[in-house]
């Protein structure tokens, strides 16, 4: 009886150079994905042009709250109108 033992191990990389590979592409993912929200918000930013200021004292609302453009950026305690 003729018995061959077949080596699969060849024909595919060695585990840590498979991982080496996966973390490169994940890698240059992140760069790439990186750089595109960093153009998308220089294009929003330019698209927007002057920041929208609010200011709300009112009953119900938080008491001097302060937003630019729609983002809570602090509170201005004992002022009820500006």
């Amino acid at each position: 009886m003729l018995s061959k033992q077949l080596s699969y191990g060849a024909a595919l990389p060695a585990p840590g150079r498979a991982r080496h590979l996966v973390a490169v592409a994940l890698h240059g993912a992140s760069l790439m994905l990186g750089q595109l929200a960093r153009r998308l918000l220089h294009l929003e930013q330019a698209q927007r042009g002057e920041p929208v200021l609010e200011f709300y004292a009112q009953a119900g609302a938080p008491e001097g709250a302060l937003y630019v453009d729609g983002k809570l950026v602090g509170h201005l305690p004992g002022v009820s109108r500006l």
